[in-house]
């Protein structure tokens, strides 16, 4: 439906993603939130996602591994901060590869009109945290995400209107 915006200005320890969805946020909301769906667009096209835990609730935590056409997995985890709503997502991420880099995220899903906008405010400790995220392809797998993100809304709406 929308085009991505991708904001990583130089010099801050930052990312800012944001996407406008042509579906209602409890559909955004659920894909953030149930392993199944999650497993269905989270990440580039070429991996495969397995949903190792995934406890939406203040203090849980969440772990996935992303597996590639070799077998290697790419673990990633961390912590929720606050309940989950359809309005907000508040986490800890962390890559095992790069043990102690942690950077905070925060998710907002606004509604108005039938379109969401996500808004995803990724916040690192260093410049140069951000800067190695940025390098290792993050803006491609943003985009992949975000993509499929909308292809499995745009089937659950349907599905809901059936």
């Amino acid at each position: 439906m929308s085009e991505i915006q991708v904001i990583a200005e130089p010099g801050v320890p930052q990312v800012i993603v944001t996407r406008e969805f042509r579906a209602p946020r409890e559909l955004l909301f659920r894909a953030y939130t149930e392993p199944d769906l999650v497993a269905r667009w989270l990440g580039p096209a070429g991996l495969e996602l397995i949903v190792n835990q995934l406890d939406p609730q203040h203090g849980g935590r969440w772990r996935w591994t992303h597996y590639d056409a070799d077998g290697k997995g790419y673990v990633f985890h961390g912590l929720y901060h606050g309940t989950p709503t359809p309005e907000r997502i508040v986490q800890t991420y962390e890559f095992d590869q790069q043990p102690g880099t942690v950077y905070l995220n925060l998710i907002t899903l606004d509604e108005a009109d039938g379109i969401t906008t996500l808004r995803q405010n990724t916040v690192f400790f260093a410049v140069e945290d951000r800067d190695l995220y940025v390098a290792g392809g993050m803006e491609r797998g943003i985009r992949a995400s975000m993509q499929q993100l909308d292809d499995l809304v745009t089937e659950l709406a349907k599905e809901s209107h059936s």
